[in-house]
């Protein structure tokens, strides 16, 4: 394959990943699919740090438009066009390792919640992982089904975030090979 169809496969793909991972973000800001917690401040930590928005979201589409660009000028564009292209799949895949880490640590920590009369992340500080046992979800009373709504979207998060580290990695290899072998535009027999 030509690295500037792979470019454009890659730019193209993640498209709607970003998108994807930013739907993601803004919904866990709504827990219980309420405008209230946002509104107090009682939020899970981890969504404060937008790593959806910004890492999975800003920091990976402003890359795919350039490698999707990279991809469209002919089959592989130039040398200069791929090297670039390289930096800015770095970016990317800083941008999705971010969102990664954030989800991740915000999945293990679980949700911001009520329980009894106080706030607090009550899973935070067990020995045991409250993913294995659902019979403790229930110690979050409120928002309503708030430790299934963060695991779902968290998760999500994971896997969006995993695909685009593995692509941009793949562009940042294909930029490489772009930018030392050249172009693969055919001539013309004359």
């Amino acid at each position: 394959m030509c690295t500037g169809k792979c470019a454009l496969c890659v730019g193209g793909s993640l498209y709607p990943l970003a998108l994807i991972s930013i739907i993601c973000n803004i919904i866990l800001f709504f827990p219980g699919w309420d405008v209230k917690y946002a509104q107090n401040g009682q939020l899970t930590d981890e969504v404060k740090y937008v790593g959806g928005l910004v890492g999975g979201g800003a920091l990976v589409l402003i890359p795919a438009f350039y490698i999707h660009l990279t991809g469209e000028k002919g089959c592989c564009s130039n040398r200069c066009g791929m090297f670039l292209s390289i930096l800015f799949a770095a970016v990317g895949v800083a941008g999705a390792l971010y969102s990664f880490v954030v989800a991740l640590v915000g999945l293990i920590n679980g949700p911001y919640c009520k329980v009894g009369l106080i706030w607090s992340t009550p899973f935070k500080e067990m020995n045991e992982s409250y993913l294995k046992n659902q019979d403790i979800w229930g110690l979050c009373t409120e928002p309503k089904n708030v430790v299934e709504f963060n695991v779902g979207l968290f998760s999500t998060l994971l896997v969006v975030n995993g695909l685009q580290l593995i692509l941009c990695a793949i562009q940042m290899i294909n930029g490489l090979f772009g930018c030392l072998c050249g172009t693969c535009i055919e001539k013309d027999p004359l």
